[in-house]
């Protein structure tokens, strides 16, 4: 990490001065931040070093990356040290029209396209006698368009996972400054899967031991074997097979008894079987396998009809589910984070994308809900948030309005916002009260009712504990209301818990 023309350009105010005209990296700019509040979806820092005239800002990471954010709501690393990014934009003035390019599109059109921007640039201002000097101060060597193009090329592609930016208020991303095509998630989620796969295949019993023991290998594996399918892996998708059952009813292990049916052998009905019988939920989930008295074709159908509902060989047709999950069981934190986050954007900005398919007016919220799990499951509060609060503003019954509005609730409550909470439950409680709909009808005799309970004693608590007494006995009384609502059996322990919130909000002076 360096930092050498850029503590030149500070102690310097002639170099300063080059830097900000004709080349767009104004240290003053710096003092008046970006034209919004921004931060990294990392949670990685951020310092203001530069801006431009347009309205650009330049960021200085923690690793000494730059990034550069314009405008207009577009994001990309331009270089991995300040010294690169300078150099970069020194010897690219115009660098914002390349940032599409590649070395894949040639040294002829690279230079080209420089040579069009740099004529514009002259024609309103010098750019030649500038850069030569302002290279010379700052020890720069005087690289090629074609160079510099492909470091900025290379900086952009590393933006995501660790530099996604975000909007702080609204939480949603920043687009890529660039176009540049990226690997698909599944891409790296199954690399580990496919060597290991590799070595399977190799007859090498350690790797066989290993993944019997490692169940976040061995599913992944099995993922790789779902797209690579061999005659030759009968054997050790059977040996996978048998493992992945002590994780009882996985996807992968579906997967599995589907990879080693297609091979259509009667003699591992045997093996399904057991497998099957391996706990309620395995029974459940494979419940429909064919008797042991099936011959091959029949075993096939069914391994085939599987197949062609849940899985395929095109790893581009599974689920974003799949590779979030896995790229989060392997601790690809911000991958997920990324792909995530891409996803919630789209249905912010595009709610008819859940339409469901059985009818155009009919809105499926259940990708809505798994992101909130997801983000939840990841430790990202404020997107679970952000997901749940549209989530509980699209339902449509009145159970699903409570039930969304208390995991809301809840999730606000977690991330430090007991006043949102606080709010969002008096909204619950209006529905309990004038529901619209029969779907509430028996709400005090059930879980659910108790939950709401449970969540307002919670909140109660927390604000006691914040020395928010006021606050902490308006929420206990509301308590106390829903608690005299429900069914004696619905309001059995949570009138001991109740009684414990009581004592502690009421110990406040």
């Amino acid at each position: 990490m360096t930092d050498h023309a850029l503590r030149l350009l500070r102690g310097d105010g002639r170099l300063a001065s080059l830097a900000a005209f004709p080349f767009g990296f104004d240290l003053a700019r710096a003092a008046h931040g970006h034209v919004e509040p921004v931060r990294l979806a990392s949670g990685g820092p951020l310092e203001v070093v530069a801006g431009d005239d347009t309205g650009g800002t330049y960021f200085l990471c923690a690793d000494g990356s730059v990034l550069y954010a314009d405008s207009e709501g577009s994001a990309g690393v331009i270089g991995s040290t300040v010294d690169e990014a300078l150099e970069m934009v020194v010897g690219l003035p115009g660098w914002s029209d390349y940032r599409n390019l590649s070395p894949d599109d040639g040294e002829a059109a690279i230079l080209a396209r420089v040579a069009e921007t740099e004529d514009e640039l002259r024609d309103c201002y010098g750019i030649d006698e500038e850069r030569a000097e302002l290279r010379a101060a700052l020890g720069f060597a005087d690289r090629s368009p074609v160079e510099l193009v492909g470091l900025l090329h290379s900086a952009l592609l590393r933006t995501e996972p660790d530099f996604l930016l975000l909007n702080e208020e609204e939480l949603c991303a920043y687009e890529r400054l660039d176009r540049h095509a990226r690997p698909p998630l599944w891409e790296p989620v199954l690399a580990t899967g496919r060597a290991d796969l590799a070595l399977l295949r190799s007859g090498d019993h350690t790797i066989r031991d290993a993944l019997a023991d490692d169940a976040i290998r061995r599913r992944v594996a099995l993922r790789a074997a779902q797209f690579d399918r061999a005659e030759g892996d009968l054997d050790l998708l059977r040996h996978l097979l048998k493992h992945e059952a002590a994780s009882s009813m996985t996807d992968e292990l579906r997967l599995a008894a589907v990879l080693v049916g297609l091979h259509g052998h009667p003699e591992d009905l045997p093996l399904l079987h057991e497998v099957r019988d391996t706990d309620f939920d395995t029974g459940c989930g494979l419940n429909d396998v064919p008797g042991t008295d099936a011959d091959a074709e029949e075993l096939r159908g069914w391994a085939r009809g599987l197949d062609e509902a849940l899985f395929g060989t095109d790893p581009a047709d599974e689920p974003a589910s799949t590779w979030t999950e896995l790229a989060l069981d392997q601790g690809m934190t911000e991958l997920a984070r990324v792909e995530l986050i891409r996803a919630l954007d789209e249905i912010v900005m595009d709610q008819s994308k859940l339409r469901s398919p059985r009818g155009q007016q009919r809105l499926d919220t259940s990708p809505l809900h798994w992101l909130a799990v997801e983000f939840e499951r990841l430790g990202d509060l404020p997107q679970a948030l952000r997901a749940q609060r549209l989530y509980a503003a699209l339902q449509e019954s009145a159970w699903d309005r409570v039930s969304a509005r208390l995991t809301q609730a809840r999730l606000e409550r977690t991330s430090g916002r007991p006043g949102d909470a606080a709010r969002t439950l008096t909204l619950l409680r209006d529905i309990l009260a004038g529901p619209g709909d029969e779907t509430l009808r028996n709400w005090q005799g059930v879980n659910l009712g108790r939950f709401a309970a449970e969540e307002h004693c919670a909140l109660a608590r927390t604000l006691a504990e914040a020395g928010q007494g006021a606050q902490a006995r308006t929420v206990l009384t509301a308590a106390e209301a829903v608690i005299g609502e429900l069914s004696e059996a619905a309001a059995k322990g949570v009138r001991e818990l109740a009684g414990e919130t009581a004592r502690q909000v009421r110990g406040l002076s």
